[in-house]
């Protein structure tokens, strides 16, 4: 069973930094793929970041491009996938999930990971 943890969180203030951590579990394999995902009060899920475990690149909206940075790190037969923010701004306030599937898909992201597993999701708040 694929699992899906998530740390990092917290409260910053404009022009600051966090690292989000997703600890994925339960995969066979090292290969596969994994979204960053948030939701705001009182709006839809949206999709952030997204990227293969054995890619060399990230897929991220338009909103934190140049922002936020997805990096997988393998170490044994642990997959962490971290979510380095940037230059964070009050509209980044949300909770952020990661999610998992085997392979990376334009339609799953723009479709805000419309399938799981999913993490517990981690709370950013930006706000001076």
């Amino acid at each position: 069973q694929v699992q899906l943890v998530e740390s990092g969180g917290g409260s910053v203030q404009p022009g600051g930094s966090l690292r989000l951590s997703c600890e994925v579990s339960g995969y066979s394999h090292i290969s596969f793929c994994v979204g960053w995902f948030r939701q705001a009060p009182g709006k839809e899920r949206e999709g952030v970041a997204m990227r293969s475990t054995t890619s060399t690149r990230g897929i991220y909206a338009d909103s934190v491009k140049g922002r936020f940075t997805i990096s997988p790190s393998i170490a044994r037969n642990t997959v962490t996938v971290y979510l380095q923010m940037d230059s964070l701004k009050p509209e980044d306030t949300a909770m952020y999930y990661c999610a998992a599937r085997s392979m990376c898909d334009a339609a799953w992201f723009a479709r805000a990971g419309s399938s799981g597993p999913w993490g517990q999701g981690t709370q950013v708040t930006v706000s001076s």
